[in-house]
């Protein structure tokens, strides 16, 4: 691991919330994966490579808390692109999970770790659920190994299904695993890759793909403690669109958060992906519970399900981070996309002063940091991990900028990645990431759609 000195940067961004949001323009000193320094004007030490910051901003790592990697070769299926959430699931995903084989997977997760890299992340947790009865394939030692070769920080959460779907809408037809099957694999991929610490590099989650009609009351909460006792996260969907709700309530007499509440399903160690649709009653208990959120603003305007009240959640407590989703429902499934979005959309909600860039990107960095336990992860100050991107103001949509330490999430667009780092090692290194051939993986993913379209 080589000691570097990130100097001449315009500015610098440390991902944490009010008056401590901006550094100013200080250089940054990493030693054994950690920020050792930041202070303006540092001078390279013996042995100590320079990293030219010129012309650029700093920001922490995002921090990517909900993918779904496998669908990086499943963008703008035509049947599903005018979908809503559960027509797009019968149109594009689930008609092709049986037919997704290793090498799909393989290409899929360089494809979709690669864009990540690209636009500045440095951590991602994906959300894989292609398992059923009679899969052959340990797909998720495929992703942790593709997670390894482009050094991404990542955080595999197990998804699965005891139940075919119990909802009417809902396209599944696959046979599910059983409670057995599914908490062996679990227990055989934490064994391998989980690690604890505030730093961590591999984690492993429990993740069922709803909590609501994928598996039944009991085995829920057999799940929630066969994770804890492994020390585990706990993550799912919930209240993405209204009739999630409208069946939740039907069929269990309650709301989404109350059922999870029931079921062992709420507490700091667990968060959800979407939770649009949530009820003013549901906010205290998600509070009081410090349950989080994986904010996917892209998806949710794509597939017409409504946006969360994020700006709210923020305010009462509730941990808040960013996430893009699927490629399938999201074809730019980058973080700057996804920020950029995030800080229009509540604006377009809430009124001009409802989310500030700084807000954004305390979410998407130290937010999803704090909703994977990574508490040394996601903030830009000494003793914190070196993850952070180094973004080259250098395109036309960046020029004339009177405040460019806001430039990458207010301009949006595909903000140039000079360097990243994760955990001070260089994974980004002059716009490229080292060793990965790009054209190769273009025709390979060209392969992979026209075997699955």
């Amino acid at each position: 691991m080589t000691d570097l000195l990130i100097q001449g940067a315009d500015a610098v961004m440390t991902g944490r919330a009010g008056d401590a949001a901006r550094a100013g323009a200080v250089d940054i000193r990493v030693r054994d994966g950690l920020i050792t320094d930041m202070a303006a004007g540092l001078t390279p030490a013996a042995g100590e490579e320079v990293l030219d910051a010129r012309g650029c901003v700093v920001y922490p790592g995002w921090v990517n808390t909900h993918h779904h990697l496998f669908q990086s070769v499943l963008k703008a299926v035509p049947e599903g692109i005018n979908e809503p959430l559960f027509g797009w699931l019968g149109a594009v995903p689930y008609p092709r999970l049986t037919r997704i084989r290793d090498r799909h997977l393989e290409v899929a997760a360089e494809v979709g770790l690669a864009e990540l890299l690209l636009s500045g992340t440095t951590t991602c947790a994906d959300h894989h659920y292609i398992y059923y009865g009679g899969l052959d394939s340990e797909m998720g030692d495929v992703l942790f190994e593709v997670a390894g070769r482009l050094g991404v920080r990542f955080t595999l959460c197990r998804g699965g299904a005891t139940e075919q779907g119990r909802h009417p809408g809902y396209p599944n037809d696959l046979r599910p695993e059983t409670l057995d099957q599914y908490v062996a694999d679990v227990e055989r991929l934490a064994a391998r890759y989980h690690q604890s610490g505030p730093r961590a590099l591999r984690q492993v989650v429990m993740a069922p793909t709803t909590p609501t009609f994928s598996v039944d009351p009991s085995t829920l909460r057999e799940l929630a403690r066969a994770g804890r006792a492994l020390g585990l996260r706990l993550h799912s969907h919930l209240s993405e669109t209204f009739n999630y709700v409208e069946y939740c309530r039907d069929v269990h007499r309650m709301t989404p958060v109350e059922f999870c509440g029931e079921n062992e399903w709420l507490g700091e160690d667990v968060w959800f992906a979407h939770m649009v649709h949530v009820a003013d009653s549901e906010l205290p208990i998600l509070a009081e519970t410090g349950t989080g959120i994986a904010h996917c603003p892209q998806s949710n305007c794509r597939l017409g399900s409504g946006i969360a009240r994020v700006p709210e959640m923020a305010a009462r407590g509730i941990p808040v981070s960013l996430a893009v989703d699927g490629a399938a429902s999201n074809e730019a499934a980058d973080m700057i996309q996804e920020a950029h979005t995030t800080w229009m959309i509540h604006r377009a909600l809430g009124g001009a002063d409802a989310v500030t860039v700084e807000d954004v990107i305390h979410w998407g960095t130290s937010g999803g940091a704090r909703v994977l336990g990574l508490d040394q992860v996601g903030e830009l100050a000494p003793g914190k991990a070196a993850d952070l991107a180094v973004y080259d103001l250098d395109q036309p949509r960046y020029f004339g900028m009177h405040d460019p330490a806001i430039a990458p999430v207010a301009g949006g667009g595909s903000a140039s990645v000079r360097h990243l780092l994760v955990d001070g090692r260089v994974r980004v290194r002059d716009g490229a990431i080292p060793g990965l051939d790009l054209a190769g993986l273009r025709a390979r993913a060209a392969e992979a759609v026209a075997e699955l379209y």
